[in-house]
C-alpha cells in the first residue's frame, strides 16, 4: 500500500512545480511551470527523466538535497528555502516541500512541490515564467518520435529535420493533405532551441482574406470600427515558431507584406504607426507543387525563395507502402491507450485491404480508418466489417478483370494504361517533369515515383 504523510501537506496551491523520484533519487515524473529552467539545466524535456536529481547542480549532494534528505531520513521537509547552482553557473532559489512515498513502511520514492525564483543577475536572461504550465505545453503535441516510418525516404527526411532544427532558416514543407506537414513543423520546433517558446499555427486557407492581415499582424484601437489593440500571430509567436499552412491560399497583395515582415523581422499592426520587432522562425507548408504555383502566378517568386531556404517534400502514403501496416499497429496502440477498450489483433483480410487501398487522404485517413474500426468492433479483433466500406469496396473492385480467355488482374491493367499515358504526356512535354505533372494533374514528386516504378528514367 502506497502512503504519503498527508497531515503535513499544506499550502501546496502556492507551488508551481511537481517532481517525483524513485528511492535512489532518479526522476520519474515532473511538471514544471517554466520550461526555461530546463534550458538553464542544459537539458531537454525528454532528457530530464531518468537522471538523479543532484546531477543537475554544482552544489547539491546526498547530504544537502531536500529530496535525498527525505529519501534517507524518511521525514517530510516543508517550506525549505534552497539555493541551487546549475552546471552553467545559473543561480536558482527555491522554496519546496518534500514528502516521502512509502509502501509497507519502506521508502520507495519522494514527491517534491516547489516554486522557483531567480537571482537578480539572472533575471535578464529569462522571460520569467512562460505561459506553459505543464510539460511540453508550448502549443505542440508532436515530436520527431511521432513520425512513424520504416521507409528509407522518410528516414532521410527525419535526418534532415534533425539538421534544420539547429538553424533558424525558413522551411517550406510540401505535401498532400494528410501527409503529416504539421507533425514535421512541430518536430522542427521541439528539436530547436525555441522549444520553450510558443509554436503558433495558422491555416491560411481557413481565414477569410479580409481578416488575414489583422490575424497575422494585429490591430490598433481605432483603426477601423470596433477595432482594439490586439497582437497578431507574429507577436504571439515571438521567440518561437510561426507555422503557416496552405501558404498558397494567401492573396498576392498580402504576400508582399509577409515577405517584408520575414526579411526585416519587423511588423506593423493594422492602423498602427510604429514598427514592432519580432524574433520568430517561419515554417510554411503547401499541398500543391510550388512550381505550379509559380507558373500560375499564385505564389510570388521572391516569397518562395524566402520561405523555401530549406524545402521538405513529403511522400504520399501509397509511396511508402511498407509503412501502412506499421502505422496500422501504431494507431491501434494509440487507441488502446485512449479509448475504453483494448483490441488485441487485426484480421489478415483487413491488413490486405489496407495494403491494397490507395489512401487518397494519406496518414490522416489511415488514422481515421482505425478509429472507425474501434467504434464498430464487437470483439477484441478488428475484422473486415469493422473498417470503412470504401476500403473494402476498393479491394473488391480491383481483384480481377476477365478479358476473353485470359484472367488479368485489374491492378496490372491499370498500371499498363497508366504507364502509356505517362510516356505520352512526357513526349508532349519534351521530357519536362514539371510540365508533365501539370498536364496529368498530379504532383511532381508523385510523377517521379511513378517514373521510377515503371523505369522511365
Amino acid at each position: 500500500m502506497l502512503m504519503i504523510d498527508f497531515d503535513k501537506l499544506e499550502g501546496l496551491s502556492n507551488f508551481d512545480n511537481i517532481l517525483v523520484t524513485d528511492a535512489n533519487g532518479i526522476i520519474i515524473f515532473y511538471d514544471l511551470a517554466d520550461l526555461n529552467v530546463l534550458r538553464e539545466l542544459d537539458s531537454r524535456p525528454e532528457e530530464f527523466l531518468g537522471k538523479k536529481i543532484t546531477t543537475f547542480y554544482r552544489n547539491l549532494s546526498d547530504d544537502n538535497s531536500t529530496v535525498m534528505r527525505v529519501l534517507n531520513g524518511g521525514v517530510a521537509l516543508c517550506n525549505v528555502k534552497q539555493q541551487m547552482i546549475t552546471k552553467k553557473g545559473f543561480v536558482i532559489e527555491s522554496v519546496s516541500s518534500t514528502y516521502p512515498i512509502k509502501e509497507n513502511d519502506s521508502i520507495i520514492g519522494a514527491i517534491e512541490f516547489s516554486k522557483h525564483f531567480y537571482a537578480k543577475e539572472n533575471i535578464h536572461s529569462l522571460d520569467k515564467y512562460a505561459g506553459h504550465k505543464v510539460y511540453r505545453k508550448n502549443n505542440t503535441i508532436y515530436t520527431i518520435e511521432d513520425i512513424i516510418t520504416g521507409n528509407p525516404k522518410m528516414e532521410e527526411i527525419k535526418s534532415k529535420i534533425n539538421k534544420v532544427a539547429q538553424t533558424n532558416s525558413t522551411v517550406l514543407i510540401v505535401g498532400r493533405t494528410g501527409t503529416g506537414k504539421e507533425v514535421v513543423a512541430q518536430a522542427i520546433h521541439n528539436l530547436s532551441d525555441r522549444y520553450n517558446k510558443p509554436f503558433i499555427s495558422l491555416n491560411c486557407g481557413a481565414i477569410p482574406d479580409n481578416l488575414l492581415e489583422s490575424t497575422l499582424f494585429g490591430t490598433t484601437k481605432g483603426s477601423f470600427t470596433g477595432s482594439q489593440d490586439m497582437p497578431g500571430l507574429f507577436e504571439q509567436a515571438d521567440g518561437g515558431t510561426l507555422f503557416l499552412d496552405e501558404i498558397n491560399s494567401l492573396d498576392i497583395s498580402l504576400q508582399v507584406k509577409l515577405l517584408k515582415a520575414i526579411e526585416e523581422k519587423m511588423i506593423r499592426r493594422v492602423g498602427g504607426k510604429k514598427n514592432i520587432s519580432v524574433n520568430i522562425r517561419v515554417i510554411s507548408a503547401t499541398n500543391e507543387d510550388p512550381e505550379w504555383l509559380l507558373a500560375e502566378k499564385r505564389l510570388r517568386e521572391d516569397l518562395f525563395y524566402r520561405l523555401g531556404v530549406v524545402q521538405i517534400d513529403l511522400p504520399l502514403l501509397i509511396e511508402r507502402k511498407e509503412d501502412i501496416e506499421v502505422l496500422l499497429h501504431y494507431y491501434m496502440n494509440f487507441y488502446n491507450d485512449h479509448m475504453s477498450l483494448y483490441i488485441e489483433g487485426v484480421e489478415k483480410d483487413v491488413i490486405e485491404c489496407f495494403r491494397n487501398y490507395n489512401w487518397p487522404g494519406n496518414i490522416r485517413e489511415l488514422k481515421n480508418a482505425v478509429e472507425t474500426a474501434y467504434n464498430n468492433v464487437s470483439s477484441n479483433v478488428i475484422m473486415i466489417h469493422d473498417i470503412p466500406n470504401r476500403i473494402v469496396n476498393f479491394r473488391q473492385t480491383t481483384k480481377y478483370l476477365n478479358t476473353g480467355t485470359q484472367i488479368t488482374s485489374l491492378k496490372d491493367s491499370v498500371e499498363n494504361y497508366e504507364k502509356e499515358i505517362i510516356v505520352s504526356e512526357l513526349n508532349k512535354a519534351n521530357g519536362i517533369i514539371a510540365e508533365t505533372a501539370r498536364r496529368l494533374g498530379t504532383s511532381k514528386q508523385s510523377l517521379k515515383y511513378k517514373m521510377d516504378k515503371y523505369k522511365l528514367r
